[in-house]
């Protein structure tokens, strides 16, 4: 105050300013179901996006990651995009999950590399893609087998 005047609230860049996020609010659902979380690094962010997958599509996410985190010892994980990466340490990123209204999809980097090859094609020359549906009973054995052969190839640098 100068003078008896209040000061002018100080102008930022331009927009108006977010109002704080409660902790135990939930994440926003994009289009198809799928969480939105931030960008992060670890377990925490992933944790974080398949507590967050709505309906049956938690209860798989959480398979998937204790099969990932089964088959590949120590493996580093990340939200990048809204999605859960799975890679080695400075090796890069060899899958992913991304949810979809009727199904989630599992991604393989390397797909064309693995054998069988996994059944989706991807607008990506070696991507290939596993989805899951809700009444669809995967074969973990065969989804293992994928995982062990994807984190032993050249992971992709995202």
């Amino acid at each position: 105050m100068a003078n008896g005047i209040p000061k002018k609230p100080e102008k930022t860049s331009g927009s108006s300013p977010r109002r704080p996020t409660p902790d135990n609010a939930k994440p926003k659902l994009l289009s198809g179901g799928n969480p939105q979380i931030p960008k992060g690094e670890g377990d925490a962010p992933v944790q974080a996006y398949i507590a967050a997958m709505p309906g049956w599509k938690s209860d798989i996410g959480r398979r998937l990651d204790e099969l990932i985190m089964r088959t590949v010892p120590g493996v580093h994980k990340a939200v990048k995009w809204n999605s859960p990466f799975y890679g080695i340490e400075g090796q890069g990123w060899f899958l992913s999950i991304h949810c979809f209204t009727k199904y989630i999809k599992v991604a393989f980097f390397r797909g064309t590399s693995l054998h069988p090859m996994p059944p989706e094609e991807s607008r990506t020359k070696e991507t290939r893609y596993y989805h899951i549906h809700e009444d669809d009973r995967f074969d973990e054995t065969q989804l293992g087998a994928w995982v062990r052969q994807a984190s032993q190839l050249p992971g992709e640098k995202m």
